[in-house]
């Protein structure tokens, strides 16, 4: 599940928020109680672990 984050447009307030894609976002700031809250748009990371990944695919010499 992403962690989306949500800022209020009424007192700035930030928060982070563990949902399934299939939930609806959340609207009512838990700081000040108005529904202003907006879904920002952060960026992502992954990392790629194990043996597999460089040894096997992007080895120099095996093309």
């Amino acid at each position: 599940m992403p962690i989306y984050e949500y800022a209020c447009g009424a007192c700035n307030h930030r928060l982070e928020k563990l949902q399934k894609f299939s939930d609806a976002p959340l609207a009512d700031c838990p700081a000040c109680g108005q529904p202003a809250l907006t879904k920002l748009i952060s960026s992502s990371g992954f990392q790629l672990k194990g043996t597999g990944w460089y040894a096997t695919d992007f080895k120099p010499g095996n093309k």
